[in-house]
């Protein structure tokens, strides 16, 4: 009974996470949308909350490696999910604040905002991916 309420308890916090990173997306989405005329679809939008969840989900709550493996050699997967994340909220943070305050920024600051939340999310799903796949 135990270990089913954790396991539950943990698939809670990973979909919270996940609806996190999606409510980010459509963050950077709906800035980044507005300021380039190409990217103003629903498509793009959902792509950027899509990314956003699975990135959340994979990349935030990844395995650690064993102690005894831990000073022999750097975690990878933690580094790239810690700067990932680190990456994609400070994207999404600068988004809101670009929306709400309606700012009018440079378009290359929407070009350095695409990149920035896409690299982040990119590096939570290989961070992801790579610590699962470990033995």
């Amino acid at each position: 009974m135990r270990f089913g309420v954790r396991k539950t308890a943990h698939v809670f916090e990973r979909v919270g996470l996940a609806m996190a990173g999606a409510a980010c997306g459509l963050f950077v989405g709906a800035y980044v949308g507005s300021a380039i005329a190409p990217l103003t679809t629903q498509g793009f939008l959902l792509l950027m909350m899509l990314l956003g969840a699975v990135g959340f989900y994979l990349g935030i709550d990844t395995p650690q490696l064993p102690f005894d493996d831990a000073h022999s050699s750097i975690d990878a997967a933690e580094l790239l999910s810690s700067a990932g994340t680190l990456c994609a909220t400070l994207t999404a943070l600068a988004s809101v604040a670009v929306i709400v305050l309606r700012l009018d920024p440079h378009l290359a600051w929407t070009w350095l905002a695409l990149l920035g939340w896409t690299g982040g999310v990119a590096m939570q799903i290989v961070a992801g991916a790579k610590a699962r796949m470990r033995k």
